[in-house]
């Protein structure tokens, strides 16, 4: 309860915070949701795959729920031989011609001994996955990058998987298929924070004009064992571009890799280090953002991550919270 108090008087103390709608509701299984993605089948189902379980499933027939849980996409494991292989992270899921793809990454805390993997499937459901191994997006360690953290988006028909955490922070490869990287390429850096390296789980959506590159900054796990200090938890940030591979920047024109980037959504409330979100045009909501945090008035581990979701309007040029899907938001003041 002191700490909970604690907490709770750090973000609303000292300089004016932005003000953040609450997420919006979610029912049935909304917590252990760490690193969660999402996808609406044709049917109306709603996927989500987040980290652990091997990639645990859950479906919906809303985004607000009820959330059920129905199996693990990979039950065995992936077959890439790095230790984690048993414990895949970060799940990213992206559609292709008729075909689902969840990319994975196999590492450990705080080694870059990692690699991309992918899994495809006819339909998502459990049972219908098959393990294709590693995408040939692999790091070890003196490499720039970690190569864990994936997500994909198709341009034209061209393929680019963003990436990264920590090290070199954030980079960009192009794909050869929804399989492997493109022969004879190599990654390019895309966003960099050069005084904290603390970059992670980038997230490009295409909207308008622009690509918009999401990102998430600051410690994103183990708030039970040692609390950052105050603005050093899991935040959302972004730039934007022209062009998919960049320069990115944000609002005042300061470039991604020189430490840019515009606040999307941090703390606020009962919401503490919301991050490792992504971007979906939903079908009935249009944009959405979602991510896990966690609520303070239940706990701080990382098995008590929650999923949250909001509404994202686009309206000034740049993506901000909003309480509705007509894109009416709340009054942001953001950092500088």
């Amino acid at each position: 309860m002191i700490r909970a108090m604690t907490l709770k008087a750090l973000l609303l103390a000292g300089t004016v915070l932005a003000q953040f709608p609450d997420p919006e509701p979610c029912s049935g299984t909304c917590v252990n949701t760490h690193d969660p993605t999402i996808i609406r089948r044709d049917d109306g189902t709603y996927f989500r795959f987040s980290t652990g379980g091997r990639v645990a499933i859950h479906t919906a027939p809303s985004l607000e729920g009820p959330w059920e849980y129905e199996g693990a996409a990979l039950p065995d494991g992936s077959n890439i031989p790095l230790e984690g292989n048993q414990d895949l992270w970060a799940p990213d899921i992206f559609e292709h011609e008729g075909t689902y793809y969840i990319y994975y990454s196999v590492s450990t805390f705080g080694v870059q001994d990692s690699a991309i993997g992918v899994a495809s499937s006819p339909t998502m459901d459990v049972g219908t996955w098959t393990d294709h191994g590693s995408t040939g997006v692999q790091s070890a360690e003196g490499d720039p990058f970690n190569a864990i953290d994936a997500n994909l988006i198709n341009v034209n028909g061209n393929l680019y998987m963003s990436f990264g955490s920590f090290w070199e922070d954030l980079f960009l490869w192009p794909m050869a298929d929804p399989l492997t990287v493109a022969p004879n390429s190599s990654p390019q850096q895309i966003a960099f924070d050069p005084p904290t390296t603390a970059l992670e789980a980038p997230y490009i959506f295409q909207h308008g004009d622009f690509y918009y590159l999401f990102f998430s900054k600051g410690k994103c796990c183990g708030y039970d064992q040692e609390m950052p200090a105050p603005g050093e938890e899991y935040q959302i940030k972004v730039c934007r571009s022209a062009a998919v591979d960049g320069e990115y920047v944000d609002s005042r024109g300061a470039s991604c890799i020189q430490g840019g980037g515009e606040v999307v959504l941090h703390s606020h409330g009962s919401v503490y280090g919301a991050g490792h979100q992504g971007v979906y045009n939903d079908p009935t909501n249009g944009p959405v953002i979602y991510y896990h945090y966690v609520d303070i008035n239940i706990g701080y581990g990382d098995g008590q991550k929650q999923f949250g979701w909001n509404f994202l309007d686009f309206s000034t040029g740049w993506p901000v919270i909003s309480e509705t899907r007509s894109g009416l938001s709340l009054l942001s003041l953001q950092l500088a």
